[in-house]
């Protein structure tokens, strides 16, 4: 009798999470126009629903914020999408690249997640809602995948840009 075939378990690569990069954050706070030409608006956050992108952390109520339009892509393309961003109207210490889930994002009952390719278009047939519970496990399944160079996490409800999570 046969023994059944046996498979190595797939291996799946590390992650690291990724922010808004610091020189572009800082040129929105300077008045740099955004994805759409235009400058940043500001107002003032009553704490509830407003992460930053840089610091990967909720805008404190009464802290002032920016509302602006991000395209997180190099270039525009037809897959490039954009959308609204929040950043801390002041300076706030960048989210340092990391493999750990940033806080922001745990407190969220889903999330949406895409691959992109090295063309930084959509790769097809990516897209997740997940339990946040299950970000990294799906990320790491989406990155284990030779066409994915990386995965965008957004708004479950909003579809808005929250980071980047790139191979570790």
């Amino acid at each position: 009798m046969n023994a059944a075939p046996t498979f190595p378990a797939p291996t799946f690569p590390a992650l690291t999470f990724v922010a808004l990069p610091s020189d572009l954050a800082q040129a929105y706070r300077a008045g740099a126009p955004d994805a759409n030409g235009q400058p940043a608006e500001r107002d003032v956050s009553d704490g509830a629903g407003v992460p930053c992108r840089h610091c990967l952390s909720e805008v404190a109520a009464g802290e002032p914020y920016l509302i602006l339009a991000h395209r997180p892509f190099p270039t525009p393309q037809p897959y490039a999408e954009l959308g609204p961003i929040f950043l801390h109207a002041g300076p706030c210490r960048r989210h340092p690249d990391s493999a750990e889930t940033p806080a922001m994002l745990l407190g969220w009952e889903r999330l949406l997640i895409r691959g992109y390719g090295q063309d930084d278009r959509i790769v097809y047939g990516s897209r997740q809602i997940v339990a946040t519970g299950d970000l990294a496990a799906s990320a790491q399944a989406l990155l284990a995948r030779p066409d994915t160079a990386y995965v965008h996490v957004r708004s479950a409800s909003n579809n808005c840009y929250q980071c980047r999570i790139e191979r570790g």
